[in-house]
């Protein structure tokens, strides 16, 4: 079993990065696929040292409702970012800074945050502070701030928190 741990570090990264592979040269030849699974093998291999702990997923079943929730979001989010910016003065935008603080404590779900958040269009996530206890959040338009932390720590710290933590 260690040997294969040796040879495999992260087996679900292996399996991702041969299927990734796959879907990128859009050729699917057992030559495509022994490549992808070479590939699959060597990268996770030479940065095992630099993964020293796997992070833990408590419920990953919720990261199938968080993943169609983001994209619900995302959906929505374009029609109002088009909205703002073809129907919209500049002058009536009310961009803002939002300091979001977070309950979140471990770099993996915090790094989801930020992506989701930079995924969305309209926000992006900026920085966050040296203990990770904040994240700062550009709103293309936020006329309320608070609503847009509200609904940052209800719709996806909540969600995190409940698969990372």
């Amino acid at each position: 079993m260690k040997v294969l741990r040796k040879l495999f570090p992260h087996p679900v990264l292996t399996v991702l990065l041969t299927v990734v592979w796959l879907l990128l040269v859009n050729a699917y030849s057992i030559n495509s696929l022994l490549f992808g699974a070479f590939l699959g093998v060597l990268i996770p291999f030479i940065t095992s040292p630099y993964w020293p702990n796997m992070p833990r997923v408590r419920h990953p079943l919720k990261i199938i409702e968080y993943f169609f929730i983001v994209l619900w979001d995302i959906v929505v989010a374009n029609f109002v970012v088009a909205n703002l910016i073809l129907f919209r003065r500049n002058a009536d935008l009310k961009p803002a800074w939002v300091t979001v603080p977070l309950d979140l404590r471990t770099p993996e779900a915090i790094t989801v945050l930020a992506g989701t958040i930079t995924l969305t269009p309209g926000t992006v996530s900026s920085d966050i502070s040296d203990e990770g206890h904040a994240i700062l959040v550009h709103c293309l338009n936020a006329p309320d701030p608070q609503a847009v932390c509200d609904e940052i720590k209800t719709r996806y710290e909540r969600r995190l928190k409940e698969i990372f933590e």
